[in-house]
C-alpha cells in the first residue's frame, strides 16, 4: 500500500514504494542496525540453505554388513561401475540410497558378489571330467564343512563359521579303523555368548552330520581362544549353572511376593527382603515290592488245583508177599475134606483172605498277594526356605508433636509376620524361618516425604545436564534474535512509514487523469497501469481522510492554499499528479 506524508511546503507527497522505498530506508539504518540486519538475513539463509540441502539428501539404508576388505573393494567397483552413491561405515558396512537397496542387491548378486563365505554342495556342481578320486572326495569334504557353517551362522549369536573336519580313509581291518573328529571355529557377535545348550545343539548338530562321529570329538572354540565344547570340570561334579539359576529366580519370586504384600502397607521402599531357598535337584528313583500274609481259603484268590485219587484191591490168588525161594514153592497135596463149609462162609474166607488200598492226593495253588512300587522323586522341589524382612519405622509425632519416625506396634509386627508366612508358604515341619525385623533406615529424616519435587527436579537436572544446556543456548539464541534483530527492524520500519514522505497532489477533476492514462500504447497494459493508479488514488485518498481527521487545521491551510493556487493559475491544468 502506499504512504503518504505532508513536505515541508505543506504539499501532500506518496511514499516511494517497491525496491527504491527499501533501499532509502536501508540507508536511514545506522550502522549497528545494519550489522544485526545482515546477521539475521545471513543466519535465515544458512537455515534455508541447510534444509534444502537436508531434504534432498537421499535417506541411506544397509547394503552390506561385515564384509571383508576383499569382497568390499570388488562390491564399491561395481557400485561405481553403475553410478549408485554409497557410503561405508565402521565395521565394514555399506549403504546405499533406499530406493536402490534391492536392486543393486540383485544386480550384485547375478555378478556372484559378494564371494566371501564357505561353499556348500553348489562346489560340486562344477564337477571337471576325468576327476581323481582324491580331489571328489575332498570337494566332498569342503561341501559338507561349508554347510554345516552355514548351518550353524544361522543362530543368532553366531557371527562366522568356520568347520574343519578330519575324515580317516575307510579300512576292511576292524582294528584300524579310526572315528572322524571335527573342529568348529565361532565368531560370536559384539556382546553375544553361547550357553552350554546352545553349544551342545552345535556339537550334536556337527556330530549328526557325520557318519561315526561321536559328540566328544567335537571341539568348539570362539574367536578369543577360549574352548566352549571341553567337558567342563563343574559338570563332573554334577555342579550345572541352570541350577544356580533355577535357585535364583525361586528366590526372585519369594521376594517379590514379599515386597508386594507389604509395599501398600508401609510403602514400596520402606520394605526389604531376602529369602534363601534350599532346592534338593537329586534324582531318586525307587521300585518297592509287598508281599501281603497268607489269606483265607475264601478270600484268596485260587490260581491252580490239583487232585489224585487211587483205590486198589487183592485176593488170595494174587501173589503176594517177599519175592525168593520162601515165596515160589509148588502146592501141597490134595486132600478131600470131611466136611464142606456152606457157600457164604467159603466167600466170606475167600473175601477175608483177600486185601484192599485207597490214595488221595490234593494240590491248591493261590495266587500271591504282592505290590510292586515305582517312584521317581520330582527335581528341583524345595526343601527349606529361609525369609529374612527389614521394614523402616513409619511416620508419626513425638510427645511434643514433632515429626518423627516410631516403630510398629507388637500387633502390627505380629500381623506382618503372618503375612510374610503366608506369601512364601511358611512350612514348620520343613524347617521353614522367618525373621521380621523393625528398624530405622540409614538416611531417614522425618518430613522427607514432604519435599519429593525438588529431589526429582534435582535430580533430572543432574542426569540431563547436557540435554538442558542446548536447550538454553537455542532458547537464548531465539531470544536474542527476535529482541535485537527483528524487534529493532520492526521499529525502524513503523518509523520510516510515520515519517513525511512528499507528493504533489491536485484533487481538482479526476477526468484529467483518465485522459492521460489513457495515451498509454497497447490496451492491456493501459488497464493495468488504470488498476494501479486507481487503487493508488484510493490510497491517498483515505490517507487524506485519516490526516483531516487528525489534523483538521493543517488540511485547511492546505485547501486555502490550493484556493488561492487555482485562481491565480486559471486556464492551467488543474489536476496534476507528480
Amino acid at each position: 500500500m502506499a504512504e503518504a506524508g505532508v513536505a515541508a511546503d505543506g504539499t501532500l507527497e506518496p511514499a516511494a514504494g517497491g525496491l527504491a522505498g527499501v533501499r532509502r530506508r536501508f540507508s536511514e539504518m545506522s550502522g549497528t542496525r545494519k550489522a544485526m540486519l545482515m546477521v539475521g538475513l545471513a543466519a535465515l539463509i544458512a537455515v534455508a540453505v541447510g534444509l534444502t540441502l537436508w531434504s534432498r539428501t537421499p535417506d541411506y539404508r544397509i547394503l552390506y554388513t561385515n564384509i571383508p576388505d576383499k569382497d568390499a573393494g570388488t562390491i564399491l567397483q561395481a557400485l561405481q561401475t553403475q553410478n549408485v552413491p554409497y557410503k561405508i561405515d565402521q565395521g565394514g558396512t555399506i549403504s546405499v540410497p533406499a530406493d536402490r537397496v534391492y536392486d543393486v542387491r540383485f544386480t550384485l548378486a547375478s555378478q556372484g558378489l559378494p564371494k566371501a563365505g564357505d561353499v556348500g554342495f553348489e562346489l560340486m556342481d562344477n564337477q571337471k571330467f576325468g576327476i581323481s578320486q582324491f580331489n571328489e572326495q575332498v570337494n566332498y569334504q569342503r561341501a559338507v564343512e561349508g554347510e554345516l557353517g552355514r548351518s550353524i551362522e544361522t543362530i543368532q549369536a553366531v557371527d562366522k563359521a568356520r568347520i574343519h573336519l578330519a575324515m580317516p580313509r575307510q579300512t576292511v581291518f576292524l582294528r584300524d579303523q579310526q572315528k572322524p573328529t571335527a573342529s568348529v571355529v565361532l565368531t560370536l557377535r559384539p556382546g553375544r555368548t553361547l550357553d552350554s545348550n546352545q553349544v551342545a545343539g552345535i556339537v550334536h548338530l556337527v556330530a549328526s552330520a557325520i557318519p561315526d562321529l561321536t559328540d566328544s570329538n567335537v571341539s568348539i572354540v570362539d574367536q578369543e581362544g577360549n574352548l566352549l565344547s571341553n567337558n567342563n570340570p563343574l559338570n563332573h561334579a554334577n555342579l550345572d549353572a541352570r541350577q544356580l539359576v533355577y535357585v535364583q529366580e525361586i528366590e526372585k519370586n519369594y521376594v517379590d511376593r514379599v515386597q508386594a504384600i507389604l509395599a501398600p502397607i508401609v510403602g514400596k521402599e520402606n520394605v526389604h527382603a531376602e529369602v534363601t531357598a534350599q532346592v534338593d535337584f537329586a534324582e531318586i528313583e525307587q521300585t518297592s515290592e509287598t508281599f501281603k500274609p497268607n489269606q483265607a481259603s475264601g478270600t484268596a484268590s485260587l490260581r491252580s488245583q490239583q487232585t489224585l485219587q487211587n483205590d486198589g484191591k487183592t485176593d488170595a490168588a494174587t501173589a503176594a508177599g517177599v519175592p525168593g525161594a520162601l515165596s515160589n514153592q509148588p502146592p501141597g497135596a490134595a486132600a478131600a475134606p470131611i466136611t464142606v463149609a456152606n457157600a457164604s462162609d467159603a466167600s466170606s474166607a475167600a473175601a477175608a483172605q483177600g486185601s484192599s488200598t485207597i490214595h488221595h492226593e490234593s494240590t491248591i495253588n493261590y495266587e500271591v498277594d504282592k505290590t510292586v512300587q515305582h517312584v521317581k522323586q520330582p527335581t528341583g522341589a524345595v526343601k527349606r526356605l529361609s525369609a529374612a524382612v527389614v521394614i523402616n519405622y513409619k511416620p508419626g509425632k513425638d510427645a511434643t508433636g514433632k515429626a518423627t519416625f516410631v516403630p510398629f506396634t507388637p500387633a502390627e509386627m505380629a500381623q506382618i509376620n503372618n503375612l510374610v508366612q503366608e506369601s512364601i508358604g511358611y512350612n514348620k515341619d520343613r524347617g521353614d524361618s522367618v525373621n521380621v525385623v523393625n528398624t530405622t533406615f540409614a538416611g531417614a529424616v522425618a518430613g522427607e516425604e514432604e519435599q519429593p519435587m525438588q529431589t526429582q527436579v534435582l535430580t533430572y537436572i543432574k542426569g540431563n545436564l547436557t540435554d538442558i544446556v542446548k536447550l538454553a543456548l537455542v532458547a537464548l539464541a531465539v531470544i536474542y534474535l527476535l529482541l535485537f534483530v527483528v524487534r529493532p527492524l520492526m521499529r525502524d520500519l513503523s518509523k520510516a512509514r510515520e515519517e513525511p514522505r512528499t507528493l504533489e497532489l491536485d484533487l481538482g477533476d479526476s477526468a484529467g487523469l483518465t485522459e492521460d492514462m489513457g495515451d498509454s500504447e497497447e490496451r492491456v497494459a493501459e488497464e493495468q497501469e488504470e488498476n494501479q493508479r486507481t487503487a493508488a488514488f484510493s490510497d491517498l485518498l483515505a490517507q487524506a481522510k485519516e490526516l483531516a481527521r487528525n489534523d483538521p487545521r493543517m488540511v485547511a491551510t492546505i485547501l486555502r492554499e490550493w484556493m488561492s493556487n487555482e485562481d491565480d493559475a486559471a486556464g492551467g491544468n488543474p489536476n496534476k499528479v507528480g
